[in-house]
């Protein structure tokens, strides 16, 4: 296991904004408390068959290298692992210390030799670049505050070929959930493109799936999305 420590990112002069987000558009959209609920027990989840149902949406296979990001206590981190193998790797990522530490400690338990372990920033996971064939945002999108910053610097560490995955509930993303109209432009005003989505029971929510199209647009190039989920300018 590898663990790697960051640095937190100072609050910019606007006081609830972080410095390094500041060239990056504001969202227009309240955001949930970080780990204010549990989604549901491992038990239930497996009940429902939902990592399974994501990973085979996903086309996850051994071999593959994946990041995990948000991973909290690692019901996703340990499932990942398992299905990608030995030949494969995983970084799991969160930003609350505290959650790293526990999960460093499973790790260890369950002797998951391909799980690697990263403290990240809000508005930044801190992925290596070209790295990745899944990336994976379960249940944690909706407490994004910079969610053009974040990927905006997520988007470089896809490989050729690779897809940022989200699984979410439609809801308000104060309630912890996003609509998928306001995902899907949030999404395109960074540069991605919406290649897949279904509605699981299995998942209690949805699933979505994105690659990276085009050039990354500069920072002060991206239209931010209104709730409803157009762009500023009126366009969708």
């Amino acid at each position: 296991m590898v663990l790697v420590l960051g640095g937190c990112n100072a609050q910019s002069d606007e006081g609830d904004r972080l410095k390094s987000a500041m060239q990056f558009p504001r969202a227009d959209r309240p955001v949930s408390r970080l780990g204010a609920t549990r989604f549901s027990t491992e038990t239930e989840r497996d009940s429902m068959n939902e990592a399974k149902v994501v990973m085979d949406l996903a086309e996850l296979e051994p071999g593959m290298t994946v990041a995990d990001i948000g991973a909290g206590e690692g019901y996703y981190t340990v499932r990942l692992a398992q299905r990608v193998g030995k030949d494969g790797r995983v970084l799991a990522e969160d930003i609350d210390e505290q959650a790293v530490r526990q999960l460093g400690l499973r790790v260890e338990r369950e002797r998951l030799d391909n799980v690697s372990i990263r403290l990240g920033a809000p508005d930044d996971a801190k992925l290596p670049d070209r790295s990745f064939d899944r990336i994976f945002l379960v249940h944690m999108y909706h407490e994004v505050g910079e969610p053009y910053a974040f990927l905006w610097h997520m988007r470089p560490a896809l490989r050729p070929g690779g897809r940022v995955i989200v699984v979410d509930v439609d809801r308000p993303t104060d309630k912890h959930g996003i609509p998928p109209h306001l995902l899907f432009c949030e999404f395109v005003a960074v540069g991605f493109r919406l290649t897949a989505f279904e509605r699981k029971p299995e998942l209690q929510g949805y699933y979505a799936q994105f690659e990276a199209v085009g050039d990354r647009p500069a920072p002060s190039a991206i239209k931010p999305c209104r709730e409803s989920g157009e762009t500023r300018d009126g366009q969708g």
